[in-house]
């Protein structure tokens, strides 16, 4: 398995992710849940109202991490706001929590980060492993 697949199991399995946009030159995290994975695509969804989506419309640069016990994952990549509809409705559909939040799928904006760089560290054996990709061309 190569480092992006055994990346994006991981992630699959371990979607909330420390999720960091960027304010007025300043750094902004908060919790984010990765709502589905295609190819090197990492799928969100957010309310149009909220701070977060006003900083990815301003400045789509986007570092998330998600760690559980000694395996961590940092991506880079930069938020692209065009999910077809038929993704969108199938993210909010096969969500448990969207639906309590929000009344329809269409209250929310729905983006995707193609992944740009990934690191994926594991702190397990001796010495820890850290791998590194990067992918050909941002899409």
């Amino acid at each position: 398995m190569d480092t992006l697949e055994k990346a994006l199991a991981f992630l699959r399995e371990h979607n909330e992710a420390a999720f960091a946009t960027v304010e007025d030159g300043k750094p902004k995290i908060r919790v984010f849940q990765i709502m589905r994975i295609v190819g090197d695509n990492l799928y969100f969804a957010t309310a149009p109202h909220k701070e977060v989506y006003r900083q990815l419309q301003a400045n789509p640069n986007v570092e998330l991490l998600v760690m559980d016990g000694n395996v961590s994952v940092r991506v880079t990549g930069r938020a692209v706001f065009d999910v077809a509809d038929d993704t969108a409705r199938a993210i909010y559909a096969e969500n448990p929590v969207l639906p309590r939040l929000y009344k329809a799928y269409s209250d929310l904006a729905y983006f995707r980060l193609p992944i740009e760089k990934l690191d994926y560290y594991d702190l397990t054996p001796t010495p820890p492993l850290f791998e590194h990709y990067e992918c050909e061309a941002a899409h």
